[in-house]
């Protein structure tokens, strides 16, 4: 009996990755707003009563996108972080780090970066949640360093949302030259760099 639970559970969360599987690959060219579930099933290959055995709605569909797309990347925001190294290996190791998982899931970083400001609202505040996570645990590691003594909790989460946000900002635009020459790949590699190098001469002189 419970193998056989176990095989229509194995099924269900198959049939359950085929639909965030489509739709993402859907939404490569347009909007969650514009999706439309008969379009999601279609790609799919199943009826649409199908879709609600996994999901509410197509915005149910996209929340979990979002964990999908970002509830893996925590480990990776504390390392970019991590105390260990001095600045500039950590400046470097961020970037490198951002650049290597755009190249490697460009469709996710694609959807988080036209829906962290689009249309559907659960999606909206779920991508918002997990950046806020996401700045709560570089705070935390933030405060491990030497650097944060005299630091309140707010200036410290003020500046993880900082990274955070600059982040995205260096993921969009690896994404952007993803296909370009390597010369323009280089120019962002650099440009992210400073920008990074910028937040870190910043926080080095904020209790000046």
């Amino acid at each position: 009996m419970s193998h056989t639970l176990g095989i229509r559970q194995a099924q269900k969360q198959k049939t359950r990755q085929a639909f965030l599987d489509a739709a993402l690959a859907l939404l490569e060219e347009q909007s969650l707003s514009s999706l439309g579930l008969r379009e999601v099933t279609r790609a799919v290959g199943v009826a649409p009563t199908a879709f609600y055995r996994h999901f509410r709605s197509t915005a149910d569909l996209g929340v979990a996108l979002v964990d999908e797309a970002l509830g893996s990347l925590h480990p990776m925001v504390r390392t970019t972080v991590s105390t260990t190294g001095d600045s500039e290996e950590r400046i470097a190791r961020a970037v490198e780090l951002i650049a290597r998982h755009v190249a490697e899931y460009p469709a996710h970083v694609r959807f988080i970066a036209r829906e962290r400001h689009g249309g559907v609202q659960p999606v909206r505040e779920a991508i918002r949640a997990q950046l806020h996570r996401f700045a709560e645990e570089v705070r935390a590691e933030l405060a491990k360093d030497r650097e944060a003594e005299g630091w309140s909790e707010d200036d410290l989460l003020m500046l993880a949302h900082l990274y955070v946000d600059q982040m995205l900002i260096t993921a969009s635009l690896f994404l952007e030259a993803l296909e370009a020459p390597a010369d323009e790949r280089e120019r962002v590699t650099r440009l992210a760099t400073r920008q990074l190098r910028l937040i870190t001469l910043g926080r080095a002189h904020w209790l000046d």
